[in-house]
């Protein structure tokens, strides 16, 4: 049996992931994978900043991030949309070790075949949105509804109601 996505280059960033058929809503597609470290050991890691523009880090909970650089798969190339396919679900460890809660993308709707999969990231910086950085961490979805950032509104009045990673 066929897997039920690829990797390949993408229209809206760098790689992407497609379907390679017609998935129906609700479909676990992959588990976002990778080193699990410490909020102050990415930190560390990474400087702490908040000037790339880019990143494989997915916070999975108040005290762990998932490190996609390290030990990562397919699931880091899957880009953000603000009209997504598909959503993050974070699924607690069933014996309360955040270490071990994991990150799955599963289908929103249905998604055609050759469809490329996307979520919203949902990324929120505890530094003011300026307008520099919301250019710096640019959106290329397309989508007619894009917000032109990747940066999530910090107040929850003007928030979207859509889950991200």
């Amino acid at each position: 049996m066929l897997p039920i996505y690829s990797v390949r280059r993408s229209p809206i960033h760098g790689n992407g992931v497609f379907a390679t058929r017609k998935l129906p809503a609700g479909v676990r597609v992959i588990q976002y994978r990778g080193k699990v470290v410490t909020h102050e050991e990415a930190d560390a890691l990474y400087d702490g900043s908040v000037e790339s523009g880019h990143t494989f880090l997915f916070t999975l909970n108040p005290h762990y991030i998932v490190d996609a650089n390290r030990r990562g798969n397919a699931a880091r190339w899957i880009n953000h949309s603000c009209d997504p396919n598909c959503e993050a679900v974070i699924v607690e460890d069933p014996h309360g070790n955040s270490a071990r809660d994991r990150i799955f993308i599963e289908t929103l709707r249905p998604v055609a075949r050759g469809e490329e999969l996307t979520y919203d990231y949902g990324i929120t910086l505890e530094v003011r949105h300026t307008a520099r950085l919301k250019k710096l961490w640019g959106c290329l979805c397309g989508s007619p509804d894009c917000t032109g950032t990747l940066l999530r509104p910090k107040t929850p009045a003007t928030r979207r109601a859509r889950n991200g990673g």
